[in-house]
């Protein structure tokens, strides 16, 4: 390669050759911030918090499987096997999710069945999905290029007031529980209704306690902020947000407070920050804010029928165009976060296909990659990239495991109903 000179000067220009290809290799990588996110994912399972596919399948297929191909592209949803392979995404907390005026035994009836549209999917897919139950499951799945699939109750409605109930949904795979919907619940206040309980009842804390001995996640998205600190003050283990962003940025009623965020250290928790246009962007909630107070002006007109008030509200659409959140304005609540609670404390919790609109940039589960070159350009570290993807949330898993493990040594079930706790 280097002939008629010294083996000294050859070796020297040797390692100056080497030098130069791996300096100019590093700068190809750098200027290309998406292909280098890419791979990041292949190596490191991106876990999302929040996707709400089974009550889309239900909406729109009534939960037959056999009306919908996942393998091919369905543009009619956020969600299909070829954007989740595109977009890197190693796990999965599929939401099972039913409405908060649903209650009663129709809650968990609905519930359930939520739950075997997600077995049905891994059946379905064997190639692509497989049900994981703990934080090992999830590391050996992703390793074996499939992707984890795990089961989030979204809203305590689902166990009817029934511990036992509770721990048969943990049975059944169910691995965190949101404590509330949009509603209250008589143990538990949501952040979107009138406060009744001054946050949990004394049931609501024996639920967080039970959960800890189960070793499922509290789930402290759309509760009250006195909810998320009752929550807090209980809580052995660590709590999850699964899919809230931060209040200082958009006050919304559903994102956290910095002084909740304040509290995140201490208990070991994580913020998975949604996707949510009117949790992300101040502009939008405004819109969002004037569009409802429209509805409800042209709906107590004299007169004023269902049909009116749609086409009123068409109208003042087109006469508003709607603001769109952005990329970057998602990754502002993830920086938010970690300045205020940690990095240890960040992770992403999407609720792709439980919205209606997306942030310019994550229109659907491939788009994943684009957010994690956004924090690259930001001048965040593979290490700390790992950590927001998956990484807080598996070691989130691991202490409620290891929490539930010493405390099922200590105690059997609780054998508490809500109607000697709570004097009804």
């Amino acid at each position: 390669m280097f002939r008629g000179i010294s083996t000294g000067v050859a070796l020297l220009l040797l390692v100056m050759t080497v030098n130069e290809n791996a300096s100019n290799a590093q700068s190809s990588i750098q200027s290309s911030p998406i292909e280098r996110a890419r791979a990041l994912h292949k190596r490191l399972p991106l876990i999302d918090g929040h996707n709400d596919l089974p009550w889309a399948l239900r909406e729109k297929f009534g939960r037959d499987l056999s009306k919908i191909d996942l393998s091919q592209p369905q543009h009619q949803l956020m969600t299909d096997i070829p954007r989740l392979r595109a977009g890197g995404v190693g796990g999965q907390f599929w939401s099972v999710y039913v409405p908060a005026d649903m209650q009663g035994k129709e809650a968990v009836r609905a519930t359930m069945e939520e739950i075997d549209t997600v077995f049905r999917l891994a059946r379905r897919y064997p190639e692509v999905f497989e049900m994981a139950y703990s934080a090992q499951d999830v590391g050996r799945i992703h390793a074996a290029g499939r992707i984890a699939s795990l089961i989030g109750i979204e809203g305590g409605h689902a166990i009817d007031n029934s511990l036992a109930a509770l721990r048969m949904f943990y049975r059944l795979g169910a691995r965190y529980m949101t404590l509330t919907h949009s509603a209250n619940l008589a143990w538990a206040d949501s952040a979107t209704d009138t406060p009744k309980v001054n946050g949990l009842s004394e049931f609501g804390k024996e639920v967080v306690r039970e959960m800890n001995w189960l070793g499922m996640v509290v789930d402290l998205s759309h509760v009250s902020p006195d909810a998320m600190n009752a929550a807090l003050d209980v809580s052995g283990a660590p709590v999850i947000f699964s899919h809230s962003s931060a209040r200082a940025l958009c006050d919304h009623p559903r994102n956290v407070p910095d002084a909740v965020l304040k509290r995140l250290p201490q208990n070991g928790g994580i913020v998975m920050v949604s996707f949510v246009q009117g949790f992300t962007s101040a502009a939008v909630l405004q819109y969002e804010q004037r569009r409802d107070q429209e509805t409800k002006r042209l709906a107590g007109l004299s007169g004023s029928s269902d049909k009116s008030v749609q086409e009123g509200i068409a109208r003042w659409d087109q006469e508003n165009p709607a603001p769109r959140a952005t990329i970057g304005q998602v990754a502002d609540h993830i920086e938010h976060v970690r300045k205020i609670a940690g990095i240890d404390h960040v992770g992403i919790g999407s609720d792709f296909d439980g919205i209606t609109s997306t942030p310019v940039g994550l229109e659907d589960v491939s788009c994943y990659p684009a957010l994690t070159a956004e924090l690259m350009n930001r001048g965040y570290s593979d290490a700390d990239l790992g950590k927001i993807l998956g990484g807080n949330l598996l070691r989130v898993m691991r202490q409620a495991e290891a929490i539930s493990a010493r405390m099922q040594k200590e105690r059997g079930p609780s054998e508490a109903r809500i109607e000697v706790l709570d004097k009804r």
